[in-house]
This record gives structure tokens, C-alpha cells and sequence, in this order.
């Protein structure tokens, strides 16, 4: 029946997102492979709806159902919606502002599958930050740009208004050269400041956050001050753990280092007056624990920050400035970046045109394109 799918009879001419194709899609890109795994997922506690994961499609309605019905265990199965293909045109992500407006209209603001993305929480995070921004240019505010280092959102967007996407964008870990830093466990870190600067976040979260926070770093400095005794307790203690044991002193964060140690187990060495709750002994055990690296991450941000804070003119006359690549010069042009580290992201641009470019903007003599 594939003659039948809207997606190879010229129906559909779109491009397919490439991390879940449909079921026919994958029998003509993968028709060496023998057998292909599907995984059946409840929807919901109170629901005996079940999702076929791996199974996408938009063939005709008989045509699934006959294929459902042909999977070991699937013979009875009803189908409640049968799987569908759509089109959908997109606004060019690069000529989209960090902030989401467009640059071609004035004050409007986009967000979701049409700037080119895929899936559900990417279209949640742009509608985020789509809406803050609209809402910040009616008060007559700065617009709201999260830095990479700042979270996952803040990748997306300046990977979309960057680099461009010729394919439906899916957001993935690996896309962040910052992951180290952008943790479930730390985004009420990275975040709360700037939601609650923007009027998003309430005093009282606000300041649940503030006491958090005191509370990390009292921990954190408590136990890089005491030096723990390799007394007898501690050493059965490191023993049983198969841990190396202490021929002196020892701090106790070096010690909490240790992989094979955590801060519940070694609590009772050092207790306090009164236990910390589980939300700030995580942080604190993961600090300490990844400090070295941590660091080597904050640091490199430290020096995209610098770069991040040097603004360039809009609608600076890239065609003036000698010393350029050709092709850099047609890409900057093109993207129109607002920052000097948003041009060193763009494909094609090297160091050395990053280089003329910054040379250029701090004289304060340039061009610009009427």
C-alpha cells in the first residue's frame, strides 16, 4: 500500500522530522533491516488507551488497522485515532531576533512548529519566551534573550536564529556545549533571578529560592573548613565502603568526593544542629562532587559572556568592512547577528573574520545599510 502514502505520492513534499519517521517511511530508508521494534505506551493512569511508539503513519485508515491487527498481540486491538501526516509552511527561523520577534514585522512575535521545530516541548519553551517578550515590548521593556549557558531554551533559540534549519529542529542534549551547568537538578539556580526580575516568579518562591540558595552555601563552606579525624569509627567506616583509608586528617568535602562515598553516609561525622532538607544536601553533594568541573565550565562561559556583552550595530554594512571573507560577509549579512558570540556561532564564519568584526565595532567607525 505504500502507493498510498501521502508521503511518497507527491502529496506531502515536505521534509519529515527525522527522529520519529513514519512506519512506511523507515520500510523504504531501512529495507535491509529484517524486523523493527515498536513499544506500547499507557497513556494515562486512568485510560486503557495505549500508544503504538514506532508506529506513526498516514496510510489509509484500513490499511492501519490492518497492520495493527497483524503485531503478536494486537489481533483485538480497537483503534481509537488513526496516525496522520501534515504540511505545515514555516517563518525562515533566521529572520527571527533572539527574542522571537520577527525582523521583517515589527512587534510580531512567533513561536512553535512554525519556526521550524519539532515536538512539544520545544514549541512550549519558544510560547514562553514568545509571550514574555510581547509582554515585555508593551511595558516598554527590554526583551528577554537566555544565554546558552542559561538553559536549554536559550540553546534552541539561538540555534534556530543562528544557524537556520532545513529539517523539522528537535532539541537535544548534545546541541549544548554547556550541559555540564544546564541540570533538572540546578534550573531553579540559573532561573529564579531572572524570573522573578521579569515579574514571573512570586516574592514568597523568590525567596524560598534565596534561603535555598544561603543554605547551599553555608553547607558547602562548613565542609570545606572541617577536617575530619581518621579515628577508628571512620576508618571501619571507609572499609566497609572500600574505600582508601585515612593516614591523616582529612576535609570533609575531599573526602565526599569520593565516588564511592555520599553526604547521607558521612552526615553522622559531622552532623549539624538541625538536618538539612533533601533538596539542599543534593546540590551541595553535587557541587562539591563535580567542582573541578563545574568550574572548567563557568570559566568558558565567563569568556563567552564578554563577547556576549559586545552588541553590534544593526544593520552595520558588512560589505564595508575589509579584511572579511567573502562568504563570512554573505552569511553576517544573512543572519544579521546581534552579538559578537551569536556571529562567531554562524557556519562559515572563522576567528579571524570574528577578529575584523570586533576590531570594527570597538573603533565606532562603520557603515550602515540604508
Amino acid at each position: 500500500n505504500l502507493h498510498r502514502a501521502p508521503m511518497f505520492t507527491g502529496i506531502v513534499e515536505g521534509v519529515g522530522a527525522r527522529y520519529c519517521p513514519s512506519i512506511e517511511d523507515k520500510i523504504v530508508r531501512f529495507s535491509d533491516k529484517p524486523r523493527h521494534q515498536l513499544f506500547l505506551e499507557p497513556e494515562g493512569r486512568n485510560t486503557e488507551e495505549v500508544y503504538v511508539q514506532g508506529l506513526s503513519s498516514s496510510l489509509p485508515e484500513e490499511v492501519q488497522e490492518a497492520v495493527l491487527h497483524s503485531i503478536a498481540g494486537l489481533e483485538n486491538a480497537k483503534m481509537m485515532r488513526t496516525g496522520y501526516a501534515i504540511e505545515y509552511d514555516v517563518v525562515k527561523p533566521h529572520q527571527l531576533r533572539p527574542s522571537l520577534e520577527t525582523k521583517i514585522v515589527k512587534n510580531l512575535f512567533t513561536a512553535g512548529q512554525m519556526n521550524g521545530t519539532s515536538g512539544y516541548e520545544e514549541a512550549a519553551g519558544q510560547g514562553l519566551m514568545a509571550g514574555i517578550n510581547a509582554a515585555l515590548t508593551v511595558q516598554g521593556k527590554e526583551p528577554l534573550v537566555l544565554k546558552r549557558s542559561d538553559g536549554y531554551i536559550g540553546v534552541m533559540i539561538d540555534d534556530l536564529v543562528t544557524k537556520g534549519t532545513l529539517e523539522p529542529y528537535r532539541l537535544l542534549t548534545s546541541r549544548a556545549e554547556y550541559r555540564l551547568i544546564l541540570r533538572h537538578d540546578n534550573a531553579d539556580m540559573r532561573l529564579s533571578e531572572i524570573g522573578h526580575d521579569i515579574g514571573l516568579l512570586s516574592d514568597e518562591r523568590y525567596q524560598a529560592f534565596i534561603n535555598k540558595q544561603a543554605a547551599v552555601e553555608a553547607e558547602i563552606a562548613r565542609l570545606k573548613g572541617i577536617r575530619l579525624k581518621p579515628t577508628a569509627e571512620l576508618q571501619a567506616f571507609l572499609a566497609e565502603k572500600n574505600s582508601t583509608q585515612l593516614r591523616d586528617g582529612f576535609l570533609f568535602a575531599d573526602l565526599l568526593k569520593r565516588p564511592e562515598l555520599d553526604y547521607d553516609s558521612l552526615y553522622p561525622f559531622a552532623p549539624l544542629e538541625e538536618p538539612l532538607s533533601s533538596d539542599v544536601t543534593r546540590q551541595v553533594e553535587i557541587q562539591i562532587k563535580y567542582d573541578g568541573y563545574i568550574n572548567k565550565a563557568y570559566s568558558k562561559v565567563e569568556k563567552l559572556k564578554r563577547l556576549e556583552e559586545k552588541r553590534i550595530p544593526e544593520n552595520i554594512d558588512y560589505d564595508s568592512i575589509n579584511g572579511i571573507a567573502n562568504e563570512a560577509k554573505e552569511k553576517m549579512k544573512k543572519i544579521q547577528p546581534e552579538t559578537i558570540a551569536q556571529a562567531s556561532r554562524i557556519s562559515g564564519v572563522n576567528p579571524a573574520d570574528i577578529s575584523v568584526l570586533m576590531v570594527h565595532v570597538q573603533s565606532g567607525k562603520y557603515s550602515l545599510v540604508k
